[in-house]
């Protein structure tokens, strides 16, 4: 479950953030007025890991490349990859349906602690670098997240409701004893995320039925032993067409190429500059304004992963877990969001699409944890 980059002006807040956030908000280019990791202001403070302190670190100045009359190509070139195919054809736009009631977990379901208010929790400035004891439970608990999210695959079909995937994942999760760690962060209702079409993330479910030729991101995370493993995946539902059918493949290939650059001592900026190059290739842009984040016995924390191209300071770490979610859009990369505070659209429409895995940093590469091992899901 990823979140936002963009901080507001005019209101004070700025002062309140991470300065790696601080100066990429200032060299974004996206349109976006609003500018909050989900709408909360961030401070960041020294900690401690392992008993050592962590001094405070550089600033960080992100900035996109620009060359010359390339978004211009960019945007000619999926012109006539639409112009060249008869089965595209753009879906109404979304509406809001009904959302239900919030639903129960039971008492003997150990909770995370955010759960005491529906405030937006701040990003933990602490990295997360686990032992041997921690990533065991790193692993439980990225495994049950991608069980959960092969088993909410399979019901994605037309006439399905987004609020019957969100029972069915409520409902597993509560069974393997775990909690469903979406359910009353910072106030959202439901136990997962599920985006629709031009949805770019935070889609809350509801009575709305999938039509065929859909698209839709299922973004789980569970809350089991203390630890949180956090995973998502853009299905196809029905027939879907040739572009967003590439559209959905190519974004997965970022995922995978972003993650094939990590291990022990590379540096954070490799995973945005690998993705864009890939992104690229096929005329589709990276929405910058939705990041990864270290993740473990915190739901959001440093490091901040953007997965667009940046000049960011930082290196792997051997033991550390965080999350790499690229979006990936048809179209253009601003987006708008609903009144609700979560569910946010490409502005202009555009079919978005999004896959996560959390990773482990090992020696000579990473470790994907959010794999099942059950092959009957």
């Amino acid at each position: 479950m990823g979140f936002c980059v963009s901080v507001s002006h005019g209101h004070g807040l700025s002062s309140h953030l991470p300065s790696s956030l601080l100066h990429a908000q200032q060299s974004c280019s996206s349109s976006s007025k609003s500018t909050l990791f989900m709408g909360f202001p961030l401070t960041s403070h020294a900690s401690t890991l392992h008993g050592k302190e962590c001094r405070p670190r550089p600033q960080l100045v992100v900035y996109s490349k620009r060359v010359s009359g390339l978004e211009e190509a960019l945007r000619i070139r999926r012109e006539r990859e639409l112009q060249g195919t008869t089965e595209f054809r753009r879906p109404p736009p979304l509406r809001r349906g009904k959302v239900s009631p919030r639903l129960p977990v039971p008492d003997h379901i150990p909770k995370p602690h955010y759960l005491d208010s529906n405030i937006l929790p701040e990003i933990s400035s602490e990295h997360q670098i686990h032992d041997a004891e921690g990533i065991a439970r790193m692993r439980a608990a990225g495994e049950l997240a991608a069980c959960v999210l092969n088993y909410a695959g399979t019901l994605v079909r037309p006439s399905v409701t987004t609020d019957e995937i969100d029972r069915a994942v409520h409902q597993m999760i509560i069974e393997a004893g775990a909690y469903p760690s979406p359910l009353g962060y910072g106030g959202f209702p439901k136990s997962v995320c599920t985006s629709v079409n031009e949805c770019m993330c935070h889609g809350i479910p509801d009575s709305r039925q999938l039509q065929n030729g859909d698209i839709i991101n299922i973004d789980v995370t569970v809350y089991l032993n203390g630890y949180h493993g956090d995973t998502s995946r853009t299905f196809l539902c029905g027939d879907v067409s040739g572009p967003v059918k590439r559209l959905v493949q190519v974004t997965e290939e970022c995922l995978e190429k972003g993650i094939a650059v990590c291990k022990d001592g590379a540096s954070f900026k490799k995973i945005g500059k690998k993705i864009s190059e890939h992104a690229e290739k096929y005329g589709y842009r990276v929405v910058e304004r939705f990041v990864g984040h270290g993740v473990g016995t915190v739901f959001h924390s440093e490091p901040i992963i953007f997965h667009h191209r940046n000049e960011g300071p930082g290196h792997m770490v051997e033991g550390q877990t965080f999350t790499i979610e690229p979006i990936l859009t048809l179209g253009g990369i601003e987006c708008t969001t609903w009144p609700d505070n979560w569910t946010t659209l490409s502005s202009d429409g555009s079919p978005a699409a999004q896959f996560e895995h959390t990773i482990l940093i090992t020696r000579t590469g990473a470790e994907i944890l959010t794999k099942c091992e059950d092959t009957n899901l």
